[in-house]
């Protein structure tokens, strides 16, 4: 009995070492905020071809203005 309870308690104490799962979980769950946010930029954009380019275009301006 006393050996089953301490194989209880170091089982309970002791993190499981294993965290493929958890990190499988993680990784799916950018590609579905990255999706998420591609699919909401290509709704509010859809049509307009031209602001797109003028949208990417001032994305870059701004990051080369902060960059130096």
């Amino acid at each position: 009995m006393k050996e089953k309870l301490m194989m209880a308690w170091s089982k309970m104490m002791f993190p499981v070492k294993n965290e493929k799962g958890a990190q499988s979980l993680e990784w799916l769950g950018i590609a579905a905020l990255l999706i998420l946010v591609l699919g909401i930029v290509s709704t509010a954009l859809s049509g307009q071809s031209a602001s797109i380019t003028a949208l990417v275009k001032s994305i870059v301006d701004k990051i080369s203005g902060m960059v130096g």
